[in-house]
């Protein structure tokens, strides 16, 4: 393991060698058990299985042996994120249907006890569990994380103080876990209220402004012993030390492949426009914890289906019409990008799909979730002015992409 200052030094040479705005997205997926659909604990044959093959080096695990993670590798552009998602979930569902199981993509999944999970057998997660104890055990979460270039360390900071206001509506878009533990937990994100509010250094992390503040405090975390290396800052947008990128986590992990396209879409045009609006000394909101906090309860609680307050005016509006703000602002980039055809908010995401069926009172937990591996049809984006072509209602519809065959932490 490097030295905190080996740590911080390498971090520091690689942001100011940076290229900009590279990306690249990382999903976690949960390993079921094909005919009960629960949790099982096979990630090390899944590792086995995937060795030799192209997968190999973007298939890692990532806590509990029945949870996978699956990287897209760092895309020079939009257009390889587009083309790599489909190509990574079809290989990972491939060697999932060799070993006869089965792979989900919601925040949480809806009755497996978390007692029954193995925490995976690597240094590195035998440290978390010596540390955290309960709280890793817990974890029982799914996310999707997306990591974008960014050149200059004290801009790579200032970018992550900016993103953070936009992160609730990120998290409402993205909100697909309102099922655990058995229950309708009568939120639309479990994942985030499990992981933000058990995990230390979570959620909405402060504002710095420049990397030598950062930097301070992280010293400072690892001259106390209250890290032992940087992965141990969990928050939902942090600039990762190991990679010259700001890395995006506070979404929920997708059923669909379409909406984990159009996710990444909209997080990556977001950490380009923030950085472009600093390059040229656009006026940023920053505002404090405690405002941001208040738009992350709602969208924990409401998803897409709440309100969030607009924190530069103080009034409260749709979530989605906060969406179709954000989505206007990014458009221009987004073109630039090539992401600007992905950008869409669905008739009903994920979280919204499976209240909607469970009110309707004719499904069981298991049938709700057994939909979200095997959808019947994927869901239509909604219209949206900024939106250019077609492209994301067809992305992802061949049911062999969305699992229908079956560490950075």
């Amino acid at each position: 393991m490097l030295s905190a200052d080996e740590q911080l030094r390498l971090a520091r040479e690689q942001y100011e060698s940076a290229q900009d705005y590279t990306v690249a997205v990382e999903e976690e997926f949960a390993i079921l058990e094909p005919e009960t659909l629960s949790l099982t604990n096979r990630f090390e044959e899944l590792k086995a299985a995937a060795e030799g093959t192209e997968l190999e080096p973007h298939l890692v695990g990532e806590l509990i042996a029945s949870e996978v993670e699956v990287r897209t590798g760092r895309c020079e552009s939009f257009a390889e994120v587009v083309a790599r998602i489909p190509e990574r979930r079809a290989q990972v569902s491939g060697l999932a249907e060799r070993l006869w199981v089965t792979l989900a993509a919601t925040g949480t999944h809806p009755w497996s006890p978390w007692q029954e999970q193995r925490i995976i057998d690597t240094p590195h997660y035998r440290i978390r569990d010596e540390q955290l104890r309960y709280v890793v055990w817990r974890n029982n979460t799914f996310g999707l994380h997306v990591h974008v270039g960014i050149r200059g360390i004290d801009r790579a900071v200032r970018v992550c103080d900016a993103l953070r206001v936009y992160l609730p509506e990120l998290l409402a878009l993205s909100a697909s876990s309102p099922f655990v533990e058995n229950v309708n937990t009568g939120l639309h994100s479990a994942r985030t209220q499990i992981f933000t509010r058990f995990f230390p250094r979570c959620g909405i992390p402060d504002v710095y402004g420049d990397w030598r503040t950062f930097e301070d405090y992280v010293r400072m975390l690892f001259a106390t012993g209250s890290i032992r290396e940087h992965t141990e800052m969990w928050w939902s947008v942090r600039p990762h030390l190991a990679f010259p990128t700001v890395e995006i986590r506070i979404c929920d992990a997708q059923p669909l492949q379409e909406e984990a396209i159009s996710l990444a879409a909209l997080s990556y045009a977001l950490a380009v426009r923030v950085a472009r609006a600093i390059d040229e000394g656009e006026p940023l909101l920053v505002p404090t914890n405690r405002e941001i906090e208040e738009n992350f309860w709602r969208a924990t609680r409401w998803g897409l289906s709440g309100e969030l307050i607009d924190l530069r005016t103080r009034e409260v509006r749709p979530a989605r019409t906060a969406l179709e703000e954000l989505i206007q602002w990014v458009q221009p980039v987004a073109e630039e990008l090539g992401a600007a055809e992905y950008l869409g908010i669905p008739i009903a995401n994920a979280a919204e799909r499976q209240i909607a069926r469970f009110e309707e009172g004719a499904a069981s937990l298991e049938e709700i979730y057994a939909e979200q591996i095997r959808p019947p049809e994927a869901p239509l984006a909604a219209p949206h002015s900024g939106r250019t072509g077609s492209a994301r209602a067809s992305v992802g519809n061949d049911r062999s992409t969305q699992f229908d065959s079956t560490e950075t932490n």
